[in-house]
């Protein structure tokens, strides 16, 4: 008899207790079943278009501004159109905003800022919401959304050059040290929106202008350039003494996470704070330009290509059947159970022998129901991460190697036209030298890559062209620079550091980084779609949820589509924020980009980003969480619709939400950027049994999508055996086409030496010492260092004149008795030593 807990042969036990009684294994193919219908009902027969999706640093300008604002916020545009009148009535007579000239414009706004110098919290608080109607774009005397858009970008230059963020500013740190509203927060029981209600109006009229001074046109005038000049530069420095702005949004951010401030409109803040930085350091187009820039700063050739260029040509690619996604648990099912699938698996693999690259017929139709090892396997990967997920701040997770079988090549029939130049690194070279050196000579010379004396013909080719597709990257460079730092300190002297926004962000946040990152993870968690409502999880809903429930189902429908959407912008947030930060920090200093990526690593943010795509991915990015009517600017123009069933289900008729696929794109790159040539952690997305979650997001129609989930699938496959890889040529051949080659990358077969188990614990461990020795070597700057220079003269030193407290002569007899006379002195060991 088979043994009932051996590998392949049965699945979890069917009752809670793990006894697996009688009635337990009865259950068992009830559940699987069960589990079989549910996949096939959310997964099945589902015909993708090819989405038409522009990527970019943020989506449309006025679908940017709406998002700022929750659908329970709707009512407070007539309150704060009502503040401005009533408060324009009294300064203006006759006339109104429009017809203004613009002197007599700046003229009463410097009045309204002279009105908000007053102790009293409620008129402070109108005059607060008739400057947040004017950035809101005066929309009581537009005629349409066009007007309100182009309106409200004139008034916010016009409020900045009048001074109006830094008294906003000035406000902003009042209410964040405002220990009455934190006190009065925690005392009840459920935060409501009316708890926030000066913050809200703050960060809005913060956000508004720097969005609207962020976006260039090319119509702006002179003027308005130089503006946006000035302001990145005020955004991007410390001005006055203080810390640089995003900072001290960081700071609002772990506060609230702290649970000190549960009333802090986190939406709000993290959307201020990714459109600061974003409007400091520079987007993703800004980005290549800065790294065109920096390579030759540093005498490296030109890019091959603009990734970004290259990335838009393609194309989507129909996506892979979910059939036979076998090896995810590295365990093969018994001959038993092949046998009788053996043919049908050869018409399969006989079908998926070439990549039919834009084929549109639906794989799905003819989907096999899945084996029960892969439900089995689906099932523990998901309890996996839910355990990995319930402490953030757990230590490191560096999984166990699992044990590697020998694997054979196979050929494969490729297309031709690959989109990307071939790279090479040093490393590489040196390596294939290595072993052709032992193979035909019987020794190596080290890092020598010029010596080929004795070896053959076709290996002198194969160095040729290994060199000629050679890639030196900026991270190469900065690593030896900072080898030769290490090695050299004396004779190179102190290095010269550029004092630019990213060195300046990054020397700020050095010290309470791993919390800011914690802190961004937790609220990712909690606004994930696939997380379970836990009692000690964050709340997040405090700047969404009204003071008085729903009582009717549409206010309950339409409260439910503002939750889903404000969740939806916050991982949307959240996940460009992090990009751009290791995208930057990765330029400025790859030793910047580890210390960040370190921190998320061990903060759990691979198993949480898994866990966001273990769900339909489909529907999420096809889901339509938002109310057209009640959009701004819309609802500032139209007058507010009855609430319908019609009303909250006539929303727009675009096939995708833009910035569900935004955020679902960004989360992979980020789980790319966490994960490149990381071996330790390319073992966690094995362990997690990534493979059929990221394997099911290939059903997204969208080239740029795919491409990330290829390239995370192309980490992991020499590690998934090569059962996984027979079963799934069309994913590899896929791979082959749209991914990037290294020449003598082995990662269709797995025999590559990197694919064999070692020890991944002190990889992560010398990146960490390499980490903490460039942080201290450049930012720690003690004044007792080895390096400083040291008095030696008795009398220079007895004769400084030191600080002490005022009230030390009252403890002074008591230090001496503590610190002098009750220390024992061994005089003999002193002498000796000295």
């Amino acid at each position: 008899m088979e043994d009932p807990a051996a590998p392949g042969t049965a699945g979890p036990p069917a009752n809670g207790n793990g006894n697996g009684g009688g009635k337990g294994k009865q259950a068992a193919p009830k559940g699987r079943e069960a589990f079989r219908s549910q996949r096939r009902e959310s997964e099945g027969s589902v015909d993708c278009p090819t989405l038409e999706f522009e990527y970019g640093d943020a989506d449309g300008h006025a679908a940017e501004l709406s998002e700022l604002y929750s659908y329970t916020e709707n009512l407070e545009f007539t309150n704060n159109r009502r503040c401005f009148e009533e408060d324009f009535k009294t300064q203006v007579q006759g006339k109104e905003w429009l017809e203004l000239e613009e002197d007599a414009q700046k003229a009463y706004i410097m009045g309204l800022l002279d009105r908000l110098e007053v102790v009293s919290r409620e008129r402070r608080l109108k005059v607060a919401r008739a400057v947040l109607y004017l950035a809101q774009g005066t929309f009581g005397e537009c005629d349409s959304e066009v007007d309100v858009l182009h309106w409200s970008r004139y008034n916010c230059f016009l409020l900045y050059q009048m001074g109006t963020f830094s008294t906003f500013l000035e406000l902003l740190h009042m209410e964040i040290d405002n220990s009455q509203a934190c006190s009065s927060a925690l005392r009840k029981p459920a935060v409501s929106i009316a708890d926030s209600t000066e913050l809200r109006v703050l960060l809005s009229v913060m956000y508004l202008m720097v969005e609207n001074i962020r976006l260039e046109r090319e119509t702006d005038p002179c003027g308005w350039r130089t503006a946006r000049e000035t302001f990145r530069t005020e955004l991007s420095f410390s001005m006055h003494n203080e810390e640089p702005f995003a900072l001290l949004l960081f700071s609002m951010v772990t506060k609230f996470c702290s649970g000190l401030a549960p009333h802090f409109p986190i939406k709000k803040v993290l959307l201020l704070l990714w459109k600061v930085v974003m409007f400091t350091l520079g987007g993703f187009e800004h980005l290549q330009t800065l790294k065109v820039q920096k390579r030759a700063e540093l005498g490296l050739p030109p890019l091959a290509e603009d990734s970004i260029q290259v990335v838009k040509s393609m194309r989507a690619a129909s996506p892979p059947s979910y059939t036979l996604d076998l090896g995810e648990s590295q365990l093969a099912p018994p001959p038993s159970k092949l046998r009788g699938r053996r043919g049908s698996r050869r018409q399969l693999l006989t079908k998926q022998d070439s990549l039919d690259i834009y084929n549109e017929r639906d794989l799905f139709k003819t989907e096999e129901p899945a084996t029960e090892e892969e439900e089995e396997s689906a099932g523990d990967g998901e309890r996996t991460l839910d355990g990995e997920l319930d402490l953030l701040e757990q230590d490191p997770l560096v999984p166990p190697p699992p044990s590697q079988a020998p694997l054979s090549a196979e050929r494969v029939a490729f297309p031709k036209g690959l989109p990307w130049a071939p790279k090479v690194r040093q490393k590489d070279i040196e390596h294939f030298l290595e072993m052709s050196r032992n193979k035909f000579i019987g020794f190596t010379l080290g890092q020598d890559t010029d010596t080929l004396v004795g070896l053959p013909r076709p290996i002198h080719e194969s160095v040729k062209t290994l060199k000629q597709h050679k890639y030196i990257s900026i991270a190469d460079v900065q690593i030896k620079n900072e080898e030769e730092l290490e090695k050299c300190p004396m004779s190179l002297g102190e290095e010269v550091v550029p004092e630019t926004p990213c060195e300046i962000l990054y020397q700020g946040m050095l010290y309470s980084l791993p919390q800011y990152m914690i802190a961004l993870l937790k609220i990712l968690l909690a606004a994930a779609p696939t997380s379970k409502a836990k009692t000690d999880s964050i709340n997040i809903l405090a700047d969404v949820l009204p003071e008085e429930m729903p009582i009717t189902v549409l206010q309950s429908m339409k409260l439910g589509i503002d939750v889903n959407r404000h969740k939806e912008i916050i991982v949307k947030s959240i996940s460009t924020l992090l990009l751009l930060l290791l995208k930057h920090f990765k330029l400025n200093h790859i030793y910047q980009f580890e210390y960040v990526s370190q921190h998320l690593v061990f903060a759990n943010c691979i198993p949480l980003i898994l866990k966001f795509f273990n769900q339909n991915i489909l529907s999420y990015i096809t889901a339509k969480n938002s109310i057209s009517v009640l959009d701004y600017p819309c609802c500032t123009i139209q007058d507010l619709p009855e609430l319908t069933t019609e009303s909250l289900e006539a929303g727009d008729n675009s096939q995708f939400c833009w910035r569900n696929l935004f955020s679902c794109i960004n989360l992979l790159r980020l789980l790319n950027k966490l994960t490149k040539w990381k071996h330790s952690r390319t073992m966690m997305l094995v362990v997690f049994k990534s493979a059929p979650i990221l394997k099911r997001a290939l059903k997204v129609k969208q080239a740029m999508l795919q491409l990330y989930v290829l390239k995370l699938l192309k980490l992991q496959t020499k590690y998934l055996g090569r059962q996984w890889r027979k079963s799934n040529m069309k994913t590899m051949s896929a791979i082959y086409q749209k991914v990037r080659h290294r020449m003598n990358d082995d990662w269709a077969y797995g025999n590559d030496i990197d694919a064999r188990p070692w020890d991944f614990q002190a990889e992560e461990c010398t990146l960490r010492a390499n980490i903490e020795a460039f942080n201290s070597r450049r930012y720690d700057r003690p004044q007792d260092s080895e390096f400083s220079p040291v008095d030696n003269c008795l009398q220079s030193v007895l004769g400084q004149r030191l600080d002490l407290p005022e009230d030390f002569h009252y403890s002074y007899e008591l230090w001496l008795e503590r610190e002098v006379f009750s220390q024992p002195i061994c005089w003999e060991e002193l002498l000796q030593n000295h």
